[in-house]
């Protein structure tokens, strides 16, 4: 549910778009929903949702890919994302230029969903736009809380809601998140200055950031990216029970597919070497995912 992924980070160089879809506050990256390492608004979920799902999809991406962009400052990209945040709260009413916050503004009062979540991710692009480190685990866990959990959170809200409290959600949302620094490790070091790996633990493994330009892990540094699958994998314990505890029966499909997605990447993230080519699941593994955890919710339904 992440990780709508929140957003999958890098991938394509931005571009600055100017069309009829796209204002000029836009920085498209170039990736879509076929860079996500999970379904978007996959089948699975009922049709009248699917609408709105795609509008939160643009939103999030639009913004995240503000953050992102290495041609704005950090001044720039703060200025872009509190306009956006103006507009999903009402102001900008006039201004074309968050045409995507106002569609989410809509969005959310004809679906009565909170604007929570939608600020919540702005508040952690805004932090991407200045904070390039993290010290330990907790403080980037702290982060994702911001920029994972809320997708998950919504999807939920729109959906009737989980008997967890989104305890299960925000776990697995969190995992999505950090495998995806995983696989862009290097090029979110490189491109963007940006490590979402504790610094403390460079220092811990006799190891330095700079360890990140290379094109293979030293010892050191596959034993702090094992570190961070760790910690997904107590993460993923935790989100074993997002199937049963969602309300809706198809958005539980949904979340069981994402699970079993999260689970086999983490596992091939164990195998390879993420400062290699990225590493990201077959066609063949995402079906072998999308069979195993219609079943899995099936069976616990």
């Amino acid at each position: 549910m992440q990780a709508l992924e929140t957003m999958g980070h890098r991938g394509h160089r931005p571009e600055i778009m100017r069309n009829n879809a796209t204002t000029a506050a836009d920085i498209s990256s170039g990736k879509d929903v076929a860079y996500e390492n999970f379904p978007v608004g996959s089948w699975l979920l009922p049709a009248r949702l699917r609408p709105p799902i795609a509008i939160f999809y643009a939103f999030a991406r639009a913004t995240d890919d503000i953050a992102d962009s290495p041609m704005l400052s950090a001044t720039e990209k703060i200025d872009r994302l509190n306009g956006y945040e103006r507009a999903l709260l009402g102001g900008e009413q006039d201004d074309e230029t968050y045409a995507k916050a106002h569609a989410m503004r809509r969005s959310l009062a004809e679906t009565k969903t909170s604007a929570r979540h939608c600020v919540d991710l702005l508040a952690a692009f805004k932090q991407d736009a200045t904070k390039l480190r993290y010290k330990n685990w907790a403080e980037l866990i702290g982060y994702c809380q911001l920029s994972a959990a809320p997708v998950g959170r919504y999807l939920i809200d729109l959906h009737g809601g989980a008997e967890d409290n989104y305890v299960s959600s925000d776990a697995l949302c969190i995992a999505l998140q950090i495998l995806n620094h995983l696989q862009d490790v290097r090029a979110d070091y490189l491109d963007l200055d940006r490590v979402y790996l504790p610094t403390g633990w460079f220092a811990e493994e006799g190891s330095n950031v700079t360890e990140l330009r290379a094109h293979q892990s030293s010892p050191a540094m596959r034993r702090i990216l094992d570190r961070a699958l760790d910690g997904v994998d107590e993460l993923l314990e935790t989100a074993g029970a997002v199937g049963t505890a969602i309300v809706n029966t198809r958005l539980a499909m949904e979340a069981e597919v994402i699970y079993a997605i999260a689970r086999t990447l983490a596992a091939k993230l164990r195998r390879h070497d993420p400062l290699g080519p990225r590493v990201v699941l077959s066609r063949g593994q995402y079906v072998r995912c999308g069979v195993a955890g219609v079943a899995r919710a099936v069976f616990h339904r």
